[in-house]
C-alpha cells in the first residue's frame, strides 16, 4: 500500500488543526495586512501591499492543498492489522546484530514519519526491509554505509 494517502487518526486530527489554523486566524491576518497596506497609497510602489499578496498566495495554496489531502485521506484502520508481522504502524524493537545494539521505531504513513519520536516512514528503505517479517526474523537493510543486519525482537502496537 502506498502510504501517501493514508494517515493514523492522529496525523489527519493535526492535519485538520493546522487547516483550521490557517483558516480561521493566519487567512484573517493576511487580509487585514492587505487592506492596511492598500489605506498606505499608491499600490504600485507599496512592497508591504506586494509581500502581504504574495504571503496570501502561498498561504491560499497551502489551505488548497490541504483541503484536497484531507479530502482523499484513507484513514488506517489499526483494529484490523495483524500484529504477527511487521507492517505499518507496528512498533518494532530491533537488534543490530553486529553492534548488540538495540533500536525501536514505529513504521508509519510518509507525512508522519519524525525521527526524533521514532517514527520512520514505512517508505523508507530500514522499514522496506522489515515489512512482513516476524518476531526472531533477520533483515538485510542496504544503507548507505554499506549493509547492516537486525534481528526483530519485539513486534507490537
Amino acid at each position: 500500500m502506498s502510504a501517501g494517502n493514508y494517515f493514523t487518526q492522529e496525523g489527519l486530527d493535526k492535519l485538520k488543526v493546522e487547516l483550521n489554523q490557517l483558516v480561521s486566524v493566519e487567512r484573517p491576518s493576511i487580509s487585514r495586512q492587505i487592506a492596511e497596506a492598500r489605506d498606505k497609497g499608491d499600490l504600485s510602489e507599496n512592497a508591504e501591499y506586494d509581500a502581504a499578496k504574495e504571503a496570501q498566495g502561498l498561504l491560499e495554496l497551502r489551505i488548497s492543498k490541504l483541503e484536497d489531502v484531507i479530502r482523499h485521506a484513507k484513514l488506517i484502520d489499526e483494529s484490523k492489522l495483524d500484529n504477527s508481522k511487521v507492517l505499518i504502524l507496528t512498533k518494532v524493537k530491533l537488534k543490530n546484530t553486529k553492534t548488540g545494539t538495540s533500536v525501536t521505531y514505529t513504521l508509519v504513513p510518509e507525512n508522519e514519519a519524525d525521527l526524533k519520536s521514532g517514527k520512520i516512514s514505512v517508505d523508507s528503505p530500514i522499514s522496506k526491509g522489515l515489512l512482513g517479517k516476524s518476531l526472531g526474523d533477520k533483515a538485510q537493510i542496504k544503507v548507505p554505509s554499506g549493509i547492516m543486519e537486525f534481528e526483530i525482537m519485539e513486534i507490537s502496537r
